[in-house]
Formats: C-alpha cells, sequence, structure tokens
C-alpha cells in the first residue's frame, strides 16, 4: 500500500505548489490515516522546500502527549469528532512552530470500530493555517464508502485537494 496514484501524486505537488509559492512549511496529524498522508506528500520529489513534519498519533494517549488535544474533548465528542480534528490540526502547528499549515485525520477506516452515529467510513479532518490574526481552522466531515483501504485512500486525496482549494481561496 506504499505505491501511491496519479490523483494522489499529483493533488501532494498541486499543494505543494501553493505552499511553496506562499513559503509556508505543511505539518500533518494522523491518525485513521497512519501516515499516509505525509507519505503521499514525501512522494513528491522536492517536498522537503514545504513539507515540515508529521505527527503519527493513533491511540488517544498520544493525541494527548505530542498534540495537547484536551482530554476532556477526547471524552466528550470521541477522537473521531471534529472537535478533536480541530485539536489536532492546531496541535501541530503549536508543537510544529516552523509549520505555517496543517493538515489532520481522524475517522474509522473499518471493518471494525463504528459506535451509533459513527459509522465505518466517518472521518473527520481539519485545515489549519496561520494568519495575521492567530491561527484559522476550519473543520470537515466526510463518509467514505468501501474497504478499509479504500477509505484510507480517499481520506488521503479530500485531504489533499481540500487543503489546496481553502489555501487558494484564503
Amino acid at each position: 500500500m506504499t505505491e501511491y496514484s496519479e490523483q494522489e501524486l499529483v493533488a501532494a505537488s498541486r499543494l505543494g505548489e501553493i505552499l511553496k509559492t506562499r513559503g509556508w512549511l505543511l505539518g500533518t496529524a494522523e491518525s485513521c490515516t497512519g501516515g499516509l498522508l505525509a507519505g503521499a506528500i514525501t512522494s513528491v520529489s522536492g517536498s522537503s522546500e514545504w513539507f515540515d513534519r508529521g505527527f503519527v498519533t493513533y491511540t488517544n494517549e498520544s493525541k494527548i502527549e505530542a498534540l495537547n488535544v484536551n482530554e476532556q474533548a477526547l471524552q466528550k465528542f470521541g477522537a473521531v469528532s471534529e472537535q478533536v480534528a480541530i485539536e489536532m490540526a492546531e496541535g501541530v502547528l503549536n508543537q510544529a512552530t516552523t509549520a505555517t499549515c496543517a493538515i489532520s485525520t481522524t475517522g474509522i477506516a473499518g471493518p471494525t470500530g463504528a459506535t451509533d452515529g459513527k459509522p465505518v467510513g466517518m472521518v473527520c479532518f481539519a485545515i489549519a493555517y496561520r494568519n495575521k490574526e492567530g491561527i484559522v481552522t476550519l473543520p470537515f466531515t466526510r463518509h467514505f464508502a468501501g474497504d478499509r483501504t479504500q477509505v484510507r485512500r480517499q481520506s488521503v486525496l479530500f485531504a489533499l485537494a481540500t487543503a489546496s482549494k481553502i489555501l487558494e481561496e484564503n
């Protein structure tokens, strides 16, 4: 599963061009994608010019320890929630002070893990970036169809494309 599709590589390259033009560095915080997002990014030659670092925080404890995700948010909303995705993305920017932009992913790739209201294929994302006023963070939730691999790959593609769109518009 380390081979990336042409679509993923094009999306990562596009994001890289936007970041490079701005002189920005990207960081990632991944749960359900387990490093696939950072892997797609670093598959692009020259990504060291615009990719700073990635955090893979699969457990709640790692989210708290590495990204300062609020334990109460995890208890109240659950790891798969927009609130936790927001805290993960902002945690990247707070921990990696050289990063200007962050993407987070947290979801249920399946085939197990679904709960009431949180089906397999539900993934929460956040895109955070610094501006003159501070940190702007935009959350998203999507439901993807398919098996575990398909959900994770669709999540990577969505995260890359959405980050590009947001940065182009702001």
